[in-house]
C-alpha cells in the first residue's frame, strides 16, 4: 500500500508491477452472474426468523476470532467448546463468513440432498477430479473449458457416459478460493493479517469501529433549477467515523429523513466514492469505504425499522440506538453538524441559526444555490477542507488520523485496507422497502400499478410450497423515487430482476405522486381506483403544478420531486441504450441495463411507512 487510496500490485503472469487505485480492486470470490441477473443470494425477507437467530448465534460464536488478528488454535477450541460444537465446525463457520462477507452465509443448510452432493459414477468422478487437479489446479492455470474437453475425452476412451459440461463447471466452483489460489501458485493473503484490533464502544480505537449517523436541516434556502425560485431548506444525513472524525457517508434531500435516506447514507459510506465525486464534479479524493462494526444512531423512527436492522445484521453491522435523554452519546456527529452549519452560514440564502442573527437579511431573496450545487459545495468542504484541517481533539487532520489507522506507524499496526463490498447493487437493494406479492398472468401488481417481464412467466399461478391451497408470494423491492420499475426476487436462482411497467408508455412517477393521486381520486368519490385513473389524475396534477410553479413555493417543491423522478428514469433509459458488456437487470425487450445503474443516484422521497 502506498497510501489509503493506491497500492502497488504485481502481475503474477508477467511479473510486471503496476500502480492501482483501490476502487479498481474486487475480491477473488466475486461471482460472475449470468445474463439478466444481479444480486445473487437469499433475500433477507426470505430467511426464517429461526434460521436468522441460528445465524446470529453462530456469528456471535466466531466474532472473537474475526476481531483477533493473532488468534490461536487454543482460543478457537475454547470458543468451540463454549458454542458446543467441534473446532472444525467453528473454522467452517469462519470460512463461510469470510467467503460470503455477510451473516446470511451462516444460516442452517436446508434439509435433503445438499447442493454439491455427487451422484455420478465413481469412475467418472475420479476422471473429473484428476483433470481438475492436473489442469485447472496447476501452475499453468488451464481454463475450465480445457478441463471439460479432457474429461469428455477420457470418459469416451473408458467407455463411460461423459458428464454434462455444467457438472464439471460446478465441481470447479465447489473448490474454495483459498485452495484454488494455493494450488495455482498464488500466495494466500489471509484477511486475518489485516483484521482490526478489537475495540469496544465508546472506545473506538480503529477506523470504522464506530460510525455515528444523524440528520439535520441545513440553514440555507435553495432554489429550483429551472426558475431559480426559492424551494426551502434541504435535509442532510451524515455518517462520521468516531476514531478519525472522517465523514464516511452523506445523503442530501429536500425531504424529511426516512429509512430510505438512512439506507442511502449507509450504502454511500460502505462503497468507494470515486463515481459519486465524479458525478458531482468534485475533483478531490475521498478514500473511505468498508463495513462499519457499530452504527450508532438516535431513537428516531427511521432508525428503528425491522428491515434496516436486519440489513445491518446481514453485513455484520451492530446497529446501536442512542439511550434516550443522553445526547452526549452522539456528541461526535452533533459537533460535526455544528462545524458544517458554520460553513453553510457563509452561503447565499442562509437562514443562520436563529431569527436574531437573521435580522435584516432576506434569506429567500438572497437564495441562489440549487440542490446539486449545495451538495457539491458541501462535499467539497468535507473532502477538501474539513478532512485536511487540524482537528482540535485529534491534534491532527482527520485524513491523517484515518491514514494512521489504515497504514499504521512505527508504534502500532494499521487496520489494512477495508474490503470493498463484493456486490454494490445488492447492498443498495437490501436497504430498499420490500413487499410481498403473487405472480398473475398479467404480472405483478403493486398499489394498483401492473408490472411485467418474461422472467415472471415460470412463476405465474404458482402455489406456496408449504401450503398448496395458497398462492405463492414473492419478494418485491421498489425505489420510492421512481416506481416505473420494481425488483423481483427469483427464489430459485436467488437473483433480483428488474421488472418495468406492463404498459411501457406510462410516465415514471414517485410514490409521493401515486399517493397524492389516490387521495384525490377518493376525495372525488370514486370507489374503484385503477391504473388508468391513477395516471390520468397524475398528468392533471403535473399540469396544475407546471402552471403554478412560478407562483408558490409548495408548487416548486412538488415540481422538484417530479423532476427528480424524471431524471432517475431518464438516467436508466440512457444506460439501456448503451451496448453493455454484461447485463445486470433484464429490461424491456431488445434492451439491457448495465451494472453501473445507481438506484441511489438522486435525492430521496419521504415515505417513512415504506420502511
Amino acid at each position: 500500500m502506498l497510501d489509503t487510496a493506491t497500492l502497488l500490485a504485481k502481475d503474477t503472469d508477467t511479473g510486471e508491477v503496476h500502480r492501482l487505485s483501490a476502487h479498481q480492486l474486487r475480491p477473488v470470490t466475486d461471482i460472475e452472474l449470468g445474463e439478466g441477473g444481479v444480486a445473487e443470494g437469499k433475500d433477507l425477507s426470505e430467511i426464517e426468523d429461526e434460521d436468522w437467530q441460528v445465524a446470529q448465534q453462530r456469528f456471535a460464536a466466531i466474532r472473537p476470532l474475526l476481531d483477533d488478528p493473532f488468534r490461536t488454535r487454543a482460543k478457537a477450541e475454547q470458543l468451540a467448546e463454549e458454542a458446543g460444537v467441534h473446532v472444525a465446525t467453528l473454522y467452517q463457520w469462519v470460512k463461510d463468513y469470510h467467503e460470503a462477507g455477510h451473516i446470511s452465509a451462516l444460516i442452517p443448510a436446508p434439509r435433503g440432498r445438499k447442493p454439491g452432493t455427487k451422484k455420478l459414477d465413481k469412475k467418472v468422478e475420479a476422471i473429473i477430479e484428476g483433470a481438475i487437479n492436473d489442469l485447472y489446479l496447476s501452475r499453468q492455470r488451464y481454463k475450465p473449458s480445457d478441463v471439460i474437453i479432457t474429461v469428455k475425452a477420457h470418459c469416451k476412451q473408458a467407455g463411460l457416459l461423459p458428464p454434462h459440461s455444467n457438472t464439471i463447471r460446478n465441481r470447479i466452483k465447489q473448490i474454495s478460493t483459498r485452495e484454488t489460489m494455493r494450488r495455482r501458485g498464488l500466495r494466500d493473503k489471509a484477511r486475518d493479517t489485516f483484521a482490526p484490533i478489537r475495540g469496544e464502544f465508546p472506545n473506538a480505537d480503529f477506523p470504522l469501529a464506530v460510525v455515528q449517523i444523524d440528520h439535520t436541516p441545513a440553514d440555507v434556502i435553495l432554489v429550483d433549477e429551472e426558475h431559480r425560485l426559492a424551494l426551502g431548506r434541504p435535509w442532510i444525513t451524515l455518517a462520521i467515523d468516531v476514531f478519525s472524525r472522517m465523514v464516511v457517508g452523506i445523503a442530501v434531500s429536500m425531504e424529511k429523513p426516512s429509512a430510505i435516506s438512512v439506507g442511502l447514507c449507509v450504502s454511500n459510506a460502505m462503497l468507494p466514492k470515486h463515481e459519486y465525486l465524479a458525478n458531482l464534479g468534485v475533483g478531490q479524493e475521498w478514500p473511505v469505504w468498508g463495513k462499519m462494526r457499530v452504527l450508532h444512531a438516535d431513537n428516531a423512527k427511521e432508525f428503528r425499522g425491522k428491515m434496516l436492522r436486519r440489513a445491518c445484521e446481514q453485513y455484520g453491522i451492530d446497529l446501536q440506538l442512542r439511550p434516550v435523554k443522553l445526547p452526549h452519546y452522539g456528541g461526535h456527529i452533533e459537533r460535526y453538524m455544528g462545524t458544517a452549519a458554520n460553513e453553510i452560514h457563509t452561503l447565499p440564502g442562509t437562514t443562520f441559526s436563529n431569527v436574531e442573527q437573521r435580522k435584516g437579511y432576506d434569506s429567500e431573496k438572497e437564495s441562489a444555490l440549487t440542490l446539486r450545487e449545495f451538495e457539491q459545495h458541501l462535499v467539497e468542504f468535507i473532502v477538501g477542507v474539513y478532512h485536511r484541517r487540524k482537528h482540535s481533539e485529534l491534534n491532527m487532520p482527520p485524513m491523517r488520523k484515518w491514514q494512521l489507522g489504515i497504514l499504521g506507524d512505527s508504534t502500532q499496526p494499521g487496520l489494512g485496507m477495508p474490503p470493498i463490498p463484493t456486490d454494490p447493487t445488492r447492498l443498495k437493494l437490501d436497504f430498499l422497502p420490500l413487499y410481498s406479492r403473487t405472480v398473475q398472468r398479467y404480472g405483478v401488481q403493486l398499489d394498483e400499478i401492473n408490472y411485467y417481464h418474461e422472467v415472471l412467466n415460470p412463476w405465474i399461478g404458482s402455489k406456496d410450497p408449504e401450503n398448496q391451497t395458497k398462492a405463492r408470494s414473492f419478494t418485491i423491492r421498489r425505489d420510492p423515487r421512481d416506481i416505473s420499475k420494481v425488483y423481483f426476487y427469483d427464489p430459485e436462482s436467488e437473483i433480483y430482476y428488474m421488472v418495468p411497467y406492463r404498459n411501457p408508455t406510462r410516465p415514471a412517477i414517485s410514490v409521493w405522486e401515486l399517493r397524492e393521486a389516490t387521495r384525490r381520486i377518493r376525495e372525488e368519490g370514486l370507489r374503484h381506483v385503477d391504473e388508468d385513473v391513477i395516471f390520468e389524475t397524475i398528468l392533471k396534477m403535473r399540469h396544475r403544478v407546471e402552471q403554478a410553479v412560478t407562483k408558490t413555493k409548495q408548487a416548486r417543491r412538488q415540481m422538484a420531486r417530479i423532476n427528480t423522478t424524471k431524471k432517475l428514469a431518464k438516467k436508466t433509459e440512457s444506460v439501456e441504450t448503451q451496448a453493455p458488456a454484461k447485463s445486470v437487470f433484464p429490461a424491456p425487450p431488445q434492451t439491457e441495463v448495465q451494472s453501473e445503474i445507481d438506484i441511489f443516484a438522486l435525492p430521496i422521497e419521504p415515505f417513512d411507512d415504506d420502511a
